[in-house]
């Protein structure tokens, strides 16, 4: 594991080194999260938020590379009970320019724990002992940018891990957001 993480810290900073440009940004919009996998019947989707920053990393003219990290708001609702768990993801998105301003962006993401509650009513319950401290995934994606450097991103992240400690329950998030890039 460490010599994957290794040879992964290693592209990227030869990566950056030959970029051909390279910017840094903010995002921020809407989840429509919800849960996935045989143990996840009866609970409806959960709409809330996420907020990061980015970088892009220019390989060609047609290709990028964009590590992200986001404070995501995700969980479930199901009648009167709310679970919720944010995370602080990673995604580390590959970016094709299809033009010079739309994008069809994929690469996997990794997501840490930060809470994990039901909430009822107003009575709150924490839940972290019982979910993944860790979330494993991979995200799809399309993007449009104004020359001005503001952006519009559509995407999909679908859990591969459990997130529950005795269940089949994954994480899926459809994402909507607007950033500004700093060239």
């Amino acid at each position: 594991m460490k010599k994957l993480i290794f040879i992964g810290l290693l592209f990227f900073s030869v990566s950056a080194l030959q970029a051909q440009e390279m910017g840094f940004g903010i995002k921020g919009g809407v989840n429509f999260a919800s849960l996935n996998g045989d143990d996840a019947d009866g609970w409806d989707g959960r709409t809330s938020f996420h907020l990061g920053l980015l970088a892009e990393f220019g390989l060609s003219e047609k290709f990028a590379i964009q590590p992200e990290i986001l404070y995501s708001a995700q969980g479930a609702e199901e009648e009167d009970l709310t679970l919720k768990l944010d995370y602080l993801t990673i995604p580390v998105m590959a970016k094709y320019y299809a033009t010079d301003a739309f994008s069809i962006e994929a690469g996997p993401y990794i997501g840490f724990n930060t809470k994990a509650e039901f909430d009822m009513d107003g009575d709150t319950m924490d839940v972290k002992d019982e979910t993944e401290s860790t979330d494993f995934g991979i995200g799809l994606g399309l993007g449009y940018e104004l020359p001005m450097g503001v952006f519009f991103q559509a995407r999909y992240a679908m859990g591969l891990s459990d997130i529950a400690s005795d269940g089949d329950i994954k994480n899926s998030v459809f994402q909507l957001s607007v950033g500004y890039k700093l060239f």
